[in-house]
Formats: structure tokens, sequence, C-alpha cells
């Protein structure tokens, strides 16, 4: 099951996950954080909140946070970073994020990042988001971009399936977007962020890791020309990892 998967990597990266550039770096927290309106009343939850970097990372400027994750290892994980920072509004449990088990309308905001790609059904998450939040609230998300040439992105796949067992599939800005329309979701901000990164720590960090280094090398030997949402560049300081990543905020009407 995708579930026992994503619960061994996690585990894995229980650690490393919230300390690597990808998770911390301006463009993927900053700005994601800048699309959570300021107001010291409101309660949001963070679905599929890993270690609880975006739980954190809001805290100042929501009333409180709820996070929740498939992941035992991470709530830990959130629980012990939370404490070690004296933040007392956010709390963290373990939960489905495509079946939150929480009433509708519980939530002012709902937030979730990266952890589309990782899910078979990544339109139910942003359905549940829609449901738990009340009229009038926000539904925040980020996830990986794909390429919308179909070479670009089974290559691209290949890459991130041997890295990381528990990756499942990126999906297209178009169709991201659709998946919020069909929620009944209505856009407020749209925008991808290009972020570059060390290629080898992104490779190592996964539970494929160094086992899978030679064939992922091969691959990068194959790279196409129309691979753009996600390339490997040789760099002065070694290769460099570009990937493009979707940020939006959808309102629920009301």
């Amino acid at each position: 099951m995708y579930e026992d998967s994503v619960r061994e990597e996690f585990t894995h990266q229980s650690r490393s996950f919230g300390n690597s550039a990808a998770m911390i770096s301006a463009q993927t927290l900053g700005a994601l954080i800048e699309l959570v309106p300021e107001d010291g009343e409101a309660d949001w939850i963070d679905v599929a909140c890993g270690p609880g970097v975006i739980s954190r990372a809001m805290a100042s400027r929501v009333g409180s946070v709820n996070g929740v994750d498939l992941t035992p290892a991470m709530v830990e994980e959130a629980e012990r970073r939370a404490g070690e920072e004296g933040i007392g509004n956010v709390s963290f449990a373990l939960g489905d994020a495509t079946a939150l088990d929480l009433a509708d309308a519980s939530f002012d905001g709902a937030i979730t990042r990266l952890s589309l790609h990782h899910i078979p059904a990544p339109a139910r998450v942003v359905a549940e988001m829609g449901r738990v939040v009340r009229p009038g609230g926000w539904i925040v998300v980020s996830d990986l971009a794909a390429d919308g040439d179909g070479e670009a992105a089974a290559w691209r796949e290949e890459i991130e399936r041997l890295r990381d067992p528990s990756h499942w599939a990126c999906r297209t800005p178009q169709r991201l977007r659709r998946m919020g329309a069909a929620a009944g979701l209505v856009v407020e901000h749209e925008e991808l962020a290009r972020v570059d990164i060390d290629f080898d720590e992104w490779l190592a960090r996964g539970s494929g890791g160094q086992a899978v280094a030679g064939l992922v090398a091969r691959l990068l030997d194959e790279q196409p020309a129309s691979a753009e949402s996600f390339r490997v560049l040789d760099g002065e300081d070694g290769r460099r990892l570009q990937q493009d990543y979707w940020l939006c905020r959808w309102r629920r009407p009301g």
C-alpha cells in the first residue's frame, strides 16, 4: 500500500527532511507563508505536516495551527522541534490527508506543501482541505510542478522514484488548478517558483540514495532537451537541481 511506502520513506527522512535546502528556501517556505493571511484569531490545519516546518513558520501569523501527518516519526519530530523552539500554539496528530477525521468547516484555513506528489489521489486531499475549511476561508497548496511534455515528465519520474520509492507522480500546474476547481474553490493567487539546490544532497536524502546513484547518472545522460520543470545542470560547485514549485491560494466561497 502507498501508505506503508510513505511511512517508511518519511521515517527515514524524519530528521533530514526539515533541514534540507528545498524545505527552508525563500522560494519554497517564505513565499508560501506569505500566502497565509495574518489573523491572530484564525485556526489553521497543516495537512501532511511532516516535521512541522510550515506549522512552526506560520504560527506567529495565526491563532493556532493543527498539524496532521500519516507518519508517526514525523509527528514526533514536529512535536520535538516545536517544543525546543517554545512555540505553544501548534499541535500535531496522526491523520490521513485523503480522509481527515474532522468535522466540516472546522478551520479558517488549510495548508499543505510537497505532499500531493506522494498521493495517488491528490484531488481527494484538496477536496478534504476545502471541506474542513469554513466558507470564506483559505486553502493554500504548494507542490512540485510537472512538465507538460510527456517525454520530459516520464524521465523525471524515473529519477524521482529511484530516489524516493514513496514518490507517486508530479502534476502539471493546469491539472493542480483543476483539482481546486473541482472542489468548488476559487483561485486568489497562483505562481511558479524555480528553486536551485544541490543535486547530490537531494539524491542522498532519499532512501534510494547512493544505491541508485549509478543508474541515476545514466538517466542524467538522457536528459531530454524539453525538460523545464526538473533539470540537472553542472555548476562550479557540483551538480545543481532546478525544480519548479507551484504555489496557489484558493478561497472557499461563502
